[in-house]
């Protein structure tokens, strides 16, 4: 079975982030538990859009939606730890695109890594209940970052 990969760009992440591994966050092998990855994405997506004064309800005049998710599990992360989270975006459409997260934590004086994610996001007419085309203003965040 071939596993997920992430390829990431080579130039600079949009957003920058840390997030701690909260108690709740560790399972029964006493590290990060593969739920509580996506929880951590979704964090990370949240402070990257509130850095614009962004929400997932109003993204430069866009609401989003999850289209799809990937995760690839890299190695553990425990209690305490601090996680370093860089978001990414690409393949940038008329009404989605992906961003990329790049999941770290320093343990030793070196970083290890934990999970590279990737969500498929649309831009979603919450009233309307339908997809819908992306506005310049978000085009122009994403493409110039």
């Amino acid at each position: 079975m071939g596993r997920v990969k992430i390829k990431f760009p080579s130039e600079n992440p949009l957003f920058t982030c840390t997030i701690p591994v909260r108690i709740s966050d560790i399972n029964y092998g006493n590290h990060l538990g593969n739920d509580s990855v996506l929880s951590i994405i979704h964090e990370a997506r949240m402070q990257f859009l509130a850095q614009r004064k962004y929400t997932e309800l109003n993204a430069g005049g866009n609401s989003l939606i999850m289209g799809d998710v990937m995760i690839a599990y890299k190695g553990e992360a425990f209690y305490g730890e601090m996680l370093e989270i860089n978001i990414y975006a690409e393949e940038i459409t008329e009404r989605s695109f992906d961003l990329l997260y790049q999941i770290t934590t320093s343990r030793n004086n070196a970083q290890h890594p934990v999970a590279d994610a990737k969500t498929g996001m649309i831009c979603f007419d919450y009233k309307e209940r339908k997809i819908t085309g992306m506005t310049d203003e978000l085009k122009s965040l994403l493409h110039s970052l």
